[in-house]
């Protein structure tokens, strides 16, 4: 029986380890292994700085009269970064965003949406807490975006 394994692609030595992997992996046409290669999905730091930014623009910005939860407001930014569709609900008085989990988004296009979301927030004069900032600075310091703006 084989196990699952995966491999992060980050030098030599660890592509070599997936290949030979590959190489002892027994072919079975009734029982196929599927192989799949893709960019690594958002990190633990990306998720804690998207919710900090969110649940700030929740406390601070009323959305056409409205104050929407952190929930409400990840939709409307990922249909915005994403270009969403939108359908009407079974019962016909309103509308469902066919989206895309953030969960399933690559690190590049979490940090797309944090760019986003700070771009909006400082255009609606969002002062972001303490933990979004610190978070848009661990993120500046330590390279994963070069995007992200500072926001006072």
């Amino acid at each position: 029986m084989v196990t699952k394994q995966t491999y992060q692609l980050r030098n030599e030595q660890i592509l070599s380890n997936a290949i030979n992997h590959l190489r002892n992996t027994p072919l079975n046409p009734d029982k196929p292994f599927i192989v799949t290669i893709q960019e690594r999905t958002r990190s633990l730091e990306q998720n804690a700085r998207l919710w900090a930014t969110l649940s700030d623009i929740s406390e601070q910005v009323n959305w056409h009269g409205r104050k929407l939860t952190t929930e409400q407001w990840k939709h409307i930014f990922t249909a915005a970064l994403t270009k969403q569709d939108v359908v009407p609900n079974l019962a016909g008085d309103g509308f469902v965003v066919l989206g895309q989990s953030t969960s399933k988004m690559t690190v590049g296009e979490l940090s797309n949406l944090i760019e986003l979301i700070n771009a909006f927030g400082a255009e609606q004069g969002v002062r972001f807490s303490d933990e979004s900032r610190l978070a848009i600075e661990w993120a500046n310091r330590w390279g994963e975006s070069n995007k992200l703006k500072q926001v006072a």
